[in-house]
């Protein structure tokens, strides 16, 4: 397996690396927080100049013929900044969807919006009572005639209230945990019948909970949960390559922290026993990283099993991986760590969002051994 980057990967990483160093350093990132939607409209838009909206889709209908493995890089820029604009949501999470579920004709229609940046989705798929079970869905679709007819409720739709479009699911027949009978639909975010309350999350995105009450909508697919599991299995990848991206940023605030910070006379970094933390700190990130790695390679693998125990032990890795530095982090940093004007709080706010994106380290793990673990028999 090669991990090594091709000529366009490296450019593509030092340009995206270069954007947010310039242009998302923390007091900016607070400014664009502020802004009426939760994020800053200037930036969404020079990520769609620079090609970052339509990186995954095929050149053929708009987009710049990425893989995951392209994603990967943007989100782990994007990480070390702290990016709050809905680039996950509207480009990985939904791009994934219209690649698979979505007409020809349709998803060529939708993809210059995105790539262009007029155009922002959300994927409406949680429910209060699902937990981590993708196959949980109440929420209810009617035939009428060409349409269907929505009801129900979904929560933390992730910038669903800034969308233009959501994509959602809902159940077409079977009962509540059946694996069959969920469709995938496509409706405006201003259709009547859906409502929307939006709300900041604990690390400084915005999501959203949505009523639908009789709202008409398009179906895209009449099966959609394997397409939804491997649009997450995508999804979680990326997550993968962000969180790496914060957990570098938090090592390296640490470093410079201990390389400044003097206590009787001296820097804090001098003493061993800091230093000892500081490169358990440097071998959780390692390993973290190259899980993520593997992540990306393994999130285009069409064999679900193969694809889901790489994705479940990335998951577990990157989740314990994180907890570690963020814990480290705070505790070397001591009290300013844990002040809202610092940013190493944010950065372990973040990191502890995407552990709970998608299931945590513990139910992943549960998920990989059900597997029969990373290198178990191939089922």
């Amino acid at each position: 397996m090669d991990f090594d980057l091709t000529d366009e990967q490296r450019l593509l990483k030092e340009s995206v690396d270069r954007l947010i160093l310039d242009q998302y350093q923390f007091q900016q990132r607070k400014q664009y927080m502020a802004e009426p939607p939760g994020f800053s409209p200037t930036m969404w838009s020079r990520f769609a100049e620079q090609g970052l909206l339509g990186l995954p889709f095929p050149e053929a209908i708009g987009g710049f013929g990425g893989g995951s493995v392209e994603t990967s890089l943007v989100m782990e820029a994007f990480g070390r900044g702290l990016v709050v604009e809905p680039y996950f949501a509207t480009v990985i999470l939904a791009g994934s969807l219209l690649r698979r579920a979505g007409d020809a004709t349709l998803t060529a229609s939708l993809v210059p919006q995105i790539a262009a940046g007029t155009t922002k989705f959300a994927f409406a798929h949680i429910e209060r009572h699902s937990r981590y079970d993708l196959a949980n869905v109440t929420t209810t679709a009617r035939k009428d005639g060409a349409a269907y007819v929505l009801n129900g409720t979904k929560s933390v739709v992730l910038h669903g209230d800034s969308a233009d479009k959501i994509l959602i699911t809902a159940r077409i027949s079977g009962a509540q945990m059946d694996r069959g009978g969920i469709g995938l639909f496509l409706l405006d975010a201003n259709a009547p019948g859906l409502t929307r309350r939006g709300y900041p999350t604990q690390d400084g995105l915005r999501a959203a909970e949505i009523t639908l009450d009789g709202a008409r909508a398009t179906a895209l697919s009449d099966n959609a949960l394997p397409l939804i599991e491997h649009a997450v299995d995508e999804a979680i990848a990326a997550l993968c390559a962000e969180a790496v991206g914060t957990m570098q940023a938090m090592h390296d605030l640490t470093l410079e922290y201990l390389k400044t910070r003097k206590q009787f006379g001296r820097p804090i970094g001098s003493f061993q026993v800091l230093q000892h933390r500081a490169v358990d700190m440097l071998t959780a990130l390692e390993q973290a990283r190259s899980m993520a790695m593997f992540a990306a390679v393994m999130a285009a693998e069409e064999n679900p099993f193969e694809r889901r125990r790489a994705i479940a032990a990335a998951k577990v890795q990157i989740g314990r991986s994180g907890k570690h530095i963020g814990q480290e982090a705070i505790q070397l940093h001591g009290g300013i760590g844990m002040t809202m004007e610092y940013s190493v709080g944010h950065y372990f706010k973040r990191m502890t969002m995407i552990d709970q994106l998608y299931g945590d380290a513990d139910h992943n793990l549960v998920s990989l051994a059900h597997l029969g673990g990373l290198f178990g028999a191939t089922g």
